[in-house]
């Protein structure tokens, strides 16, 4: 079976809106309240809740003069609500998140439909009392509809996305380049080939907004807290950080789409974002380049494709390599932009040497997992494209 996200914006009627707002708030609501139960009992036993338990005791709530209204909201929702929930107590005790947050009704807004969402007319039909939304769908919706999450964004903006199932087996490609990516704040990303080394700087979103993000988050802070005018300003505080956000999607996907459309494998560094934003010197420059957000939108625009996102190890020695002998320096500072090997004497740019050590050591593991072999620690490779290794780091 193969899944597929569209995200379509939505227009709702301002009865829909006071509707789609209690249904956020229910939602919403529901989440703190099991989060808080779920701690208190683990602090009480050790153990916590699980989906069934949880969702049992809506029934009793739904009946308690307090929270009666909880029986107004689509009973799927809350339960999805339960299911994200236990999901990410889930993902927090097998490291792969954080614990599980409390949910604030200010920022973005958000509740899964997980059936009954139909599309009519070019229009949505949310299940319960909404109704059918009016929608912009930009392209056909193809396969079953599956789960539909209606969000609001902090600037009041509505959309709906709508994740479909496909028949068929994933398709497999063989042909076409295989890429090399190095990742960087200079440049967001040099890429090679095999033939050629390409740069795309970076375009610094954020600094392109920071003088009018600065003016109008000053002009928030003198509103009185509570006030109109101070819900009035943080929507154009959240406009300003819309645009940020919308510019840099719209780098990364076309930069995505431009090495997937014509490639059968790329390769790049499993980089440690989360202790990278550590240095307090780069933090907001690494925040806004979107490492991660761009190595997610190429996993899923390659594996629609068929073709493979290889991540090699964040501690491969990419700089310290000479690409031409696989001589390996000690040491290479950030502020060493070009080198000569002490070795064969090639000189390297920096970025473009990286690049092209990252896309040999990819091939290289692409190789050994056709071949069902171990795959060693990192050292360093012999000249065959970097197939094999040698000696030890």
């Amino acid at each position: 079976m193969l899944h597929k996200a569209i995200q379509v914006r939505l227009y709702p009627t301002t009865e829909q809106q006071i509707l789609l707002a209690q249904t956020f708030g229910s939602a919403r609501w529901w989440w703190n309240y099991a989060l808080n139960k779920s701690i208190e009992v683990y602090k009480q036993t050790g153990k916590g809740l699980g989906q069934v338990a949880l969702n049992a005791l809506l029934p009793k709530l739904k009946k308690e003069k307090d929270t009666e209204w909880l029986a107004n909201c689509y009973s799927q929702v809350l339960q999805a609500t339960t299911l994200n929930l236990t999901t990410a107590y889930k993902n927090f005790f097998e490291k792969r998140a954080g614990f599980p947050k409390f949910k604030s009704k200010h920022g973005k807004q958000s509740v899964q439909y997980p059936q009954n969402v139909k599309v009519v007319d070019g229009n949505v039909k949310l299940p319960g009392n909404i109704g059918i939304v009016r929608a912009k769908i930009h392209r056909p919706i193809e396969g079953k509809i599956k789960t539909v999450t209606i969000s609001k964004t902090a600037s009041g903006k509505y959309f709906a996305s709508i994740l479909t199932e496909l028949e068929g087996d994933n398709p497999t490609t063989t042909e076409g380049k295989i890429y090399g990516i190095d990742l960087g704040l200079k440049h967001f990303a040099v890429v090679t080939d095999g033939e050629k080394v390409s740069k795309y700087d970076n375009p610094k979103h954020i600094a392109k907004h920071e003088k009018n993000l600065k003016r109008k988050q000053q002009k928030l802070a003198r509103k009185q807290k509570g006030s109109h005018s101070r819900h009035k300003h943080r929507k154009v505080v959240a406009k300003v950080y819309e645009r940020v956000s919308n510019s840099r999607q719209d780098f990364l996907h076309k930069l995505s789409y431009k090495l997937v459309s014509d490639s059968q494998a790329v390769i790049v560094e499993n980089l440690h974002v989360k202790g990278m934003v550590r240095n307090h010197n780069l933090a907001k420059a690494i925040s806004d380049v979107g490492w991660g957000m761009f190595t997610n939108f190429l996993a899923y625009k390659l594996e629609r494709k068929g073709a493979k996102l290889v991540e090699i190890d964040r501690w491969f020695p990419s700089s310290k390599l000479c690409s031409n002998c696989f001589y390996q320096v000690n040491e290479m500072p950030l502020d060493v932009r070009d080198w000569i090997c002490p070795n064969c004497g090639t000189h390297h740019d920096r970025d473009g040497n990286a690049a092209i050590n990252i896309r040999a050591e990819g091939i290289r593991m692409l190789k050994v997992s056709q071949c069902g072999r171990h795959m060693p620690v990192v050292g360093k490779p012999s000249r065959s494209s970097g197939s094999s290794w040698g000696l030890p780091k």
